[in-house]
C-alpha cells in the first residue's frame, strides 16, 4: 500500500490535477495543407484524450521562420516542438543527413529498412540534446528539376544547381559530384529561376508544385535520387511533464496520425507530378548508372564531413544487410 501511495504521489507531482501543458509547434507546412490539417487533428485528439490537460498549438506556413529558426526557438523554449525535414535536423544532429545521400539506397523500402536499424542511435543523439522524436515521416522521393532536359551529368556540368543556405558541406558535395552549386535561402528559389541565377533544383514533387518552380524548371529527371525524411521533435523536459500513462496514449495517437500522413503525402507527391505534367512538365528518361557514379563522388564529403565516418559506415552496413535479406 505504501508503494502504491508513493507511485501515486510521483505521478501527481509529474502531472498534478488541473495542470496544463501547452506545446507550441512550428512547421513549414503551408496553412490549410493536408500536413497542417493532420497537425490540427493531432492537437484536437491530444486535447480530447488528456481532458484538456495537453494542448498542441500549431504555427504553420513558416510564420516562426525557417527550419533553422524554429530549431533555435525550440532550444530557448519559445517553441516546444517542430516538424522538420532532415535539412532542419542538421541544425540539431548530423546523423539524419546520411539517410538523404543521393542514390545511396536503391529505393524507399531499402532506406526505411536501413533507417530502422540505425534509428535507436539517432534517437539517442536527439535525447542527448533534450529532444524526443515523436514520429518520423517520409516527405517523399526527391528528383532533379531543371530548365533543360539534361540526360547525363556531363550535359549538366555547367548548369547552376540550387543549394540550401546554412549547409556548407552540401555545397562541397555538389561540387564533388561535378555540378555548380549556388547557395541561396529557400525564399530566393523562385526569383533565382526567373533571373537565371539557378537552372536546377532537387526536391520532392509537391514542393516543386506548390512553389510553382515547375513553371521555370519544366524538365524532371525520371529517376529518384533518394527519400527525404522528416520528424516531429519535442523538448524532452516538456514532454516528461506529462504523466507517463498519458504520454503513452498520446504517443499511440501520434503514431496513428503519422501513418495516415505518410499515406497522404505519398498520394500528394504522385498527384503533384500528374498536375505538373498537365501544365507542361516533361519527364526526362535517363540511364541511372552515370548519375549514380556522379553521386558516389559526393559520398566521401558526407562521410567524415557531414556525419562521422563511423556512422556513415554503419548506415552503409545496414543498407547492405537489408539488400542481402531482400535477395534471400
Amino acid at each position: 500500500m505504501k508503494k502504491i501511495a508513493i507511485a501515486a504521489l510521483a505521478s501527481w507531482l509529474a502531472f498534478p490535477a488541473g495542470a496544463q501543458v501547452t506545446i507550441k509547434l512550428g512547421t513549414l507546412a503551408p496553412q490549410g495543407s493536408s500536413w497542417h490539417e493532420k497537425m490540427k487533428e493531432l492537437g484536437q485528439r491530444w486535447e480530447q484524450a488528456s481532458g484538456g490537460k495537453v494542448k498542441l498549438k500549431v504555427y504553420a506556413g513558416g510564420v516562426q521562420g525557417g527550419e533553422g529558426d524554429m530549431v533555435r526557438k525550440v532550444g530557448i523554449n519559445q517553441l516546444q516542438a517542430v516538424a522538420i525535414s532532415n535539412i532542419g535536423l542538421h541544425d540539431v544532429i548530423s546523423e539524419p543527413q546520411a539517410l538523404a545521400v543521393p542514390m545511396l539506397f536503391a529505393d524507399e523500402s531499402e532506406l526505411m529498412c536501413a533507417f530502422e536499424k540505425v534509428r535507436p542511435r539517432i534517437e539517442k543523439a536527439l535525447e542527448a540534446k533534450n529532444l524526443i522524436a515523436l514520429h518520423w515521416s517520409k516527405i517523399g522521393e526527391y528528383r532533379l528539376f531543371c530548365n533543360q532536359p539534361y540526360k547525363t551529368p556531363s550535359e549538366m556540368k555547367d548548369a547552376k544547381v540550387f543549394c540550401w543556405d546554412g549547409d556548407p558541406k552540401s555545397e562541397a558535395a555538389w561540387r564533388a559530384s561535378g555540378y555548380r552549386p549556388v547557395v541561396l535561402s529557400g525564399a530566393d528559389v523562385y526569383p533565382s529561376f526567373q533571373t537565371g541565377m539557378v537552372d536546377c533544383m532537387a526536391n520532392v514533387p509537391l514542393y516543386i508544385l506548390t512553389s510553382r518552380i515547375f513553371e521555370k524548371a519544366k524538365f524532371m529527371m525520371d529517376q529518384s535520387w533518394g527519400t527525404i525524411l522528416g520528424a516531429t521533435i519535442v523538448r524532452k523536459d516538456v514532454w516528461e511533464k506529462i504523466d507517463p500513462a498519458l504520454r503513452a496514449q498520446l504517443q499511440a495517437i501520434t503514431n496513428e496520425v503519422a501513418k495516415s500522413v505518410d499515406t497522404e503525402v505519398a498520394r500528394l507527391n504522385a498527384d503533384a507530378i500528374t498536375a505538373m505534367k498537365k501544365q507542361g512538365l516533361t519527364a526526362v528518361p535517363v540511364d541511372p548508372a552515370p548519375w549514380r557514379a556522379a553521386a558516389e563522388k559526393s559520398w566521401p564529403v558526407v562521410r567524415g564531413g557531414v556525419v562521422s565516418a563511423e556512422f556513415f559506415d554503419e548506415v552503409k552496413a545496414a543498407r547492405d544487410a537489408c539488400r542481402a535479406t531482400k535477395k534471400k
